[in-house]
């Protein structure tokens, strides 16, 4: 419901971000921020009353729900430690901090060994209480800077204070704290209110840490990739003496002035396509961005795209940005100093946008599935990638000389791109038929689509299939037959899976095969309940069995891929058979998957998909697994920690 809201404002507020994209940046990142926190705090005082003068005991305790843990005062760098201070109190002269023992162990999140605590700690701070402080009661505030983390994910850093009552009354008589043997003194706050009585968090983890961190370097890696990617597509490759020869008009200039201008050129580059990114983000939110990519208008939108992208690639039109744009704009860029760079980039990406839209679209649906700084830190990557080749022939012309010329090459490039580019495009046509249960393009007939539009470019490579970029007479080099046996060999592999064989990595992009497609023992044949949670208690409690959440996504690649790979393995089948199976949908347009995100939101604090819990008839939590795993032994761990625990209650 959110997403449509928005998206009808989306021209406006689209203009409106242009116009203030580093306000909007400000403004809307305390959105990213906003989910249930799993930790609960609050301080007590002991005693509630005391003299001036006096030594009182404030307990500070944290309540953590079951799977998260944070970090101690003194946990190695890498995790974000917890940081506590004492919020500014002219009754407060002093004060130091206490901290019991940590439990120390190897953290899978950072692959260091860390000190944590889980389910509840205390935390011990004995405030001296000034000489001078003036009687009557006062707020004493204790503010704490923390991170909670499972062993699978870690949450945003997050800042809480809680607060006491303190009366300071002559008469209560001098008070003294004492410190129980099994603490530990960890640091010494200064007269100076609001000083950390604990160093401060390190700048390691600038955001989701662990995982989260490593997935999103990977992600940018990536990204990065596909930006040096499109520079050898058929519209950017062209512009590279356009290119050179603005910056050769150039020359006469210092050769700060040189680098200064090509930072400007690269840097219209990477706002252009940053700001896709960025607006993505701040029109939707957090929880809009994550069900973006799983919109079925969205993925229409995008299919539609691709298919003219793709069709135009194949030569059926030609895609043009409209003469009088370029024109404005180049002439704009004609006029030098600061201005003149920064417009020949933006006139670059104009141009270029024909043959990089594919590229961009597919960064942004796989970036905002996962919401977060996602889109943004994708398009900085991607566009970065695109600028940088730029950027080095802005300083060094004369390298212009030393590139390859466009000419058939280039043809055949742009004819093989247009047909992955039809295959890209079915993916979001198979989400658009998923999550509207059409069940129009089933797993047979997108394979058989795929083979044929993968099978295409091999035989054009290999001149079997006329098509403009290849001329009759001309013999097959060696890089060609390569290529083309590759597509070809791609093709024919494809051909298990439409008679139910499973295709590894593959199956994450591809539909689900149906129950009576032939899937291998012990994943169609799992009698799973389909958006049906409350059906699942009442099962459990008639049959006095635990239940097993796997809270999925029609377009869900990671999903799909933990279904087709993971659950059929005859371990994890096996321990799964113990268990009532439901699968909760949550990116659907119906009400059940609306009442699913409830239920994964409030319930278990977390938005993110796929994510697997293990309830009992009452729907307590014994336990949580968040996200894919490849490692079967970690999953078959969870699974059985079920069936550690006790038997449910038969109410």
């Amino acid at each position: 419901m959110c997403v449509k809201r928005k998206t009808k404002k989306a021209a406006v507020i689209f203009k409106c971000v242009i116009q203030n994209l580093l306000l909007g940046l400000v403004c809307f990142t305390p959105a990213f921020a906003q989910r249930p926190d799993p930790v609960k705090w609050s301080l007590s005082l002991e005693p509630p009353s005391a003299a001036p003068g006096s030594k009182i005991l404030a307990k500070l305790t944290a309540k953590i729900d079951s799977g998260y843990h944070i970090y101690s005062l003194s946990t190695p760098a890498g995790p974000i430690p917890t940081t506590l201070i004492v919020q500014d109190n002219p009754a407060v002269a002093k004060s130091e901090i206490y901290q019991p023992r940590p439990h120390v162990a190897f953290d899978p999140n950072f692959k260091i060994n860390a000190e944590t605590f889980e389910n509840e700690v205390v935390f011990l701070l004995a405030i001296g209480i000034a000489r001078d402080a003036p009687a009557g009661p006062t707020d004493l505030g204790i503010q704490a800077r923390y991170q909670a983390c499972t062993g699978t994910q870690c949450l945003l850093p997050v800042r809480k204070t809680a607060t006491a009552q303190l009366t300071i009354d002559v008469s209560a008589g001098i008070a003294s704290a004492a410190i129980p043997a099994e603490y530990t003194l960890f640091g010494q706050k200064t007269p100076s209110g609001g000083t950390p009585v604990a160093p401060p968090a390190t700048p390691a983890s600038a955001g989701q840490a662990g995982k989260d961190v490593q997935g999103v370097g990977a992600f940018m890696l990536i990204a990065f990739g596909f930006g040096l990617a499109s520079v050898f597509t058929p519209c950017v490759f062209p512009m590279i003496p356009i290119t050179v020869s603005y910056f050769l008009k150039g020359q006469a200039g210092s050769r700060s002035q040189g680098i200064f201008q090509a930072i400007l050129f690269s840097g219209g580059i990477i706002v252009l396509f940053s700001a896709m990114g960025l607006i993505t983000t701040a029109i939707l939110g957090p929880f809009g961005t994550v069900q973006l990519g799983a919109n079925p208008w969205v993925s229409a939108f995008i299919a539609l795209v691709f298919l003219i992208f793709g069709m135009s690639m194949l030569g059926a039109f030609a895609i043009t940005i409209p003469s009088s744009v370029l024109t404005k704009a180049n002439q704009a860029s004609g006029r030098g100093g600061v201005l003149g760079p920064l417009l020949m980039g933006l006139t670059f990406s104009l141009s270029a946008f024909a043959c990089v839209g594919p590229f961009v679209g597919t960064l942004l649906a796989g970036a905002v599935s996962s919401g977060g700084w996602k889109p943004l830190a994708g398009m900085v990557a991607f566009a970065s990638g695109l600028a940088l080749p730029f950027f080095g022939l802005a300083l060094f012309p004369s390298f212009l000389g030393k590139l390859p010329k466009s000419g058939e090459w280039m043809m055949r490039v742009k004819m093989v791109l247009g047909f992955v580019i039809l295959a890209a495009m079915l993916k979001y046509v198979s989400n658009v038929d998923a999550i509207l249960g059409w069940n129009l393009l089933t797993r047979e007939r997108f394979l058989a689509l795929w083979i044929i539009l993968f099978a295409l470019p091999g035989l054009y490579l290999l001149g079997l299939l006329r098509l403009e970029g290849i001329r009759s007479e001309e013999e097959v080099g060696v890089p060609r037959l390569l290529m083309g046996t590759a597509f070809l060999a791609f093709a024919l592999s494809l051909v298990p899976g439409m008679l139910g064989g499973r295709l590894g990595e593959l199956d994450a992009y591809v539909p689900l095969a149906s129950e009576s497609a032939g899937l291998p023992q012990g994943a169609a044949s799992m009698p799973w309940m389909k958006n049906q949670y409350q059906e699942a208690l009442e099962r459990g409690r008639k049959e006095n069995k635990l239940i097993f959440l796997s809270f999925t996504g029609y377009a869900c690649t990671n999903c799909h891929w933990m279904k087709s790979n993971m659950f059929p393995r005859p371990e994890i089948a096996e321990a799964l058979g113990n268990y009532i199976l439901v699968e909760l949908y949550t990116d659907g347009t119906d009400q059940a998957s609306e009442a699913n995100q409830k239920i994964l939101s409030e319930k278990f604090s977390t938005i993110a998909i796929p994510f697997y819990a293990i309830v009992d008839a009452g729907g307590k939590e014994i336990g949580r697994f968040a996200g894919l795993t490849r490692d079967s032994a970690e999953f078959l761990a969870f699974l059985r920690s079920g069936a550690a625990k006790p038997e449910p209650r038969m109410d």
